[in-house]
Order: C-alpha cells, then sequence, then structure tokens
C-alpha cells in the first residue's frame, strides 16, 4: 500500500511540473539515469553513485542555450548583475556567466555582466516563521534600478527563493529573475519555478557539478544520485 500511495504521489507530481515547465526545461524521468561505468568518474566516489542522470556534456549545452535565452529576454539593458548563490552555483554560474560573455562578445552586444556572491540563509526564532537573510552583499540599495539574474544550483521546496526574491524586490530593482540549474519534483513544493531552469530531477539525493554531500561530489563533472552506500560512507 505505501509503494503504491508512493507512485500515485510521483506520478501526481510529475505530471504538475511537466505541465507548469514543459517548455521550460529538460524533464528527466523518475527512476532514469545512465550506468556509471560508462563515465569517467573520480576513484574516490566510483562505488558511491546509483547512477549518472545527466552527463556533463548534456548539462553544457543546456547551460549554453540558458544564456541565449536569457540574453534574448533583455536586449535593451547595458548591464546585468549576476548574484550567484554559494556554494552549490558556483560551477553552474561559472558555466553560464562563460557562456553569456561568449554571446555578448560574437553578437557584439553593448552589455556588461558583473558577478556577486551571495549566500542565503534561512533562520527561524520566536516571531518569524521563517525569513531570508542575503548575506556577501554589503548593501542591498546598490541593486536599485538594477537588472538582477540570481543563479541557483537547485531548487527543492521553493521557499528559499521565494522570500529572497521577495526581499530584493524591495530595493526596486529594475528586473530580479532566476536561473536554476535543476527543479527537483518534490510535494513539498510551494510551487514556486524559476524563470530559467536546465532540468527537472527526481526527488533524490542528487549530487555533482557543484552539488554536494556533506561537501563531497561538488567536484564529480556530472550529474549523478548517491546511493545507499555512499550516504553512509560520507555521513558526518
Amino acid at each position: 500500500t505505501n509503494n503504491l500511495r508512493k507512485q500515485e504521489l510521483t506520478h501526481s507530481t510529475m505530471a504538475k511540473i511537466t505541465d507548469d515547465i514543459k517548455n521550460k526545461c529538460l524533464v528527466i524521468p523518475d527512476d532514469s539515469g545512465y550506468d556509471t561505468n560508462m563515465f569517467t568518474i573520480p576513484v574516490k566516489y566510483a562505488n558511491f553513485l546509483k547512477s549518472i542522470l545527466i552527463p556533463n556534456g548534456l548539462v553544457k549545452d543546456r547551460t549554453q542555450k540558458l544564456a541565449v535565452d536569457i540574453l534574448s529576454s533583455i536586449p535593451n539593458t547595458k548591464s546585468l548583475v549576476v548574484l550567484c548563490v554559494l556554494k552549490g552555483g558556483y560551477k553552474f554560474c561559472s558555466e553560464l556567466v562563460d557562456a553569456m560573455e561568449r554571446y555578448v562578445c560574437s553578437c557584439e552586444i553593448n552589455m556588461s555582466i558583473k558577478v556577486e556572491f551571495i549566500r542565503l540563509k534561512s533562520y527561524h526564532n520566536v516571531s518569524s516563521t521563517g525569513e531570508v537573510e542575503v548575506i556577501g552583499l554589503s548593501d542591498l540599495s546598490n541593486l536599485t534600478g538594477k537588472d538582477i539574474l540570481i543563479v541557483e544550483d537547485i531548487i527543492d521546496t521553493g521557499r528559499t527563493m521565494t522570500k529572497a526574491l521577495k526581499l530584493l524586490k524591495e530595493y526596486s530593482p529594475k528586473s530580479v529573475q532566476c536561473a536554476s540549474l535543476l527543479l527537483k519534483r518534490t510535494d513539498k513544493s510551494c510551487g514556486y519555478v524559476p524563470e530559467y531552469l536546465g532540468f527537472t530531477v527526481e526527488d533524490s539525493f542528487i549530487v555533482g557539478f557543484g552539488i554536494d554531500y556533506n561537501e563531497f561530489f561538488r567536484d564529480l563533472p556530472h550529474i549523478g544520485v548517491i546511493n545507499e552506500e555512499g550516504i553512509k560512507q560520507f555521513a558526518l
């Protein structure tokens, strides 16, 4: 009965997400993936991955397309401020900004791209059910009148990003949008979907391409799923 209920939840979540974002990203089906033996993987992780969900080449190619989509959506801007969410977003952000800069150069677009590094800290106290603090920028008022792009590695429930966007909009930027490499399909989602999205993936322990499990697997070049042995091996 529990397995049947789990399957029903998975199928309903898949249908809901696919209908909402089918024109925004590539959908990686549940329980899919490639044999890890088909890829070059750091030896230290070789026995601790269930599968490779998204090979490195596909991640990079999809990122290049996102770069074109982003710049095409803001044709009249002269400056774009990219807020890279650390730690997980650094690799995707680097790849994305490189692709945008190549596009700007090849198309002779008069635009500058500035990158800032931030952390989003969620906290709870007796008077709040959960707020978000943006760490890394000394003065958020410097974002007033600017085109802002937040770059994230993965959207899980979406609650932290929703609150961060609400906070940033209080400083009256010209525009504020989000690009995320991944969006998890989970029944815990608040329904938030970023403007730019690479892939949607199953609700599993996703690692690689900057995404970690207890600070491990960031250096895995592909995006994969950690197995039970890996969860135990790299537990704190």
